[in-house]
């Protein structure tokens, strides 16, 4: 059950002294509706939604039909199981596209994408997952199949790589020790020794060039982008079918770029050398 006081609900905030009279109960409980769906990952039937809030299924029906009514909610295909419907999917675009860190990497990641002729995009950690902000496709017709608000496991991808090096092993391990890691392909990571090492290496080169890591035949070079307390708060890659690349420029030309580019970025965040 979700219970509305506690932390997880509130964001960590302070409650008001008022805090029971201001709340809005029906209000809050579409809410919990939304992120349900949204932490569950795919659609989910009325009577699972009203398990996850600890309401009765009368109350979830009537939250169901309002959520839908407004388009925050829809059916799946099936007819039987409810999704995120497209009203939240767009509120959450524009929340991504007002984020400063996109505004900042935006024009960087563009050079990017000229001068290496790849699709490059940027991603930041959001808990066991990567979430893409920004994604600036390549002119040349190797569209990259990632879009904003895409979201992968962390541990299955080079940039969750590099987005998990701030974190202590035992945080890491903490992150993955509930539920099963499933492999996207035999490159995946299956235990926490074998992502610790992953994370330790990626930590230690500053970058991952990878072949086949999130899909076979395709291949990626990720790097890091700093903020001004020198802690990593993004990654950037350029991703795209092998085709798309020369792959004997993988360690060379385009790493260069990748890394210049992380640079930059990390720069307009306010990186320095002294940051560490």
């Amino acid at each position: 059950m979700v219970d509305p006081r506690k932390k997880g609900a509130s964001g960590g905030r302070v409650l008001a002294k008022n805090h029971e009279i201001y709340v809005v109960p029906g209000l809050q409980r579409g809410l919990l509706v939304l992120e349900a769906i949204a932490a569950a990952g795919e659609p989910l039937p009325p009577a699972d939604i009203a398990r996850r809030l600890g309401v009765s299924r009368s109350s979830a029906f009537r939250l169901i039909y309002t959520l839908r009514h407004m388009g925050f909610l829809e059916l799946a295909r099936d007819g039987v199981l409810y999704t995120l419907g497209p009203r939240v999917l767009s509120m959450g675009f524009a929340y991504l596209a007002s984020m400063d860190i996109v505004e900042l990497a935006r024009p960087e990641l563009e050079i990017l994408r000229d001068r290496t002729k790849v699709s490059a995009h940027l991603a930041v950690r959001d808990g066991r997952e990567i979430l893409y902000l920004c994604c600036v496709q390549t002119r040349s017709g190797f569209l990259s199949t990632i879009n904003v608000g895409a979201r992968f496991a962390a541990y299955a991808t080079p940039m969750g790589w590099l987005l998990l090096s701030d974190l202590l092993p035992r945080d890491i391990a903490t992150l993955y020790t509930r539920g099963r890691m499933r492999a996207l392909t035999n490159q995946t990571p299956m235990s926490i020794p074998a992502l610790l090492q992953r994370v330790a290496e990626a930590t230690s080169r500053g970058y991952v060039v990878s072949r086949g890591v999130i899909e076979s035949g395709g291949s990626s070079i990720a790097a890091p982008v700093r903020g001004s307390d020198g802690k990593v708060a993004a990654a950037i890659d350029i991703a795209g079918p092998d085709s798309a690349f020369d792959l004997a420029r993988l360690e060379k030309d385009y790493l260069a770029e990748v890394q210049e580019a992380a640079g930059r970025i990390s720069a307009r965040l306010g990186y320095t050398a002294e940051s560490v």
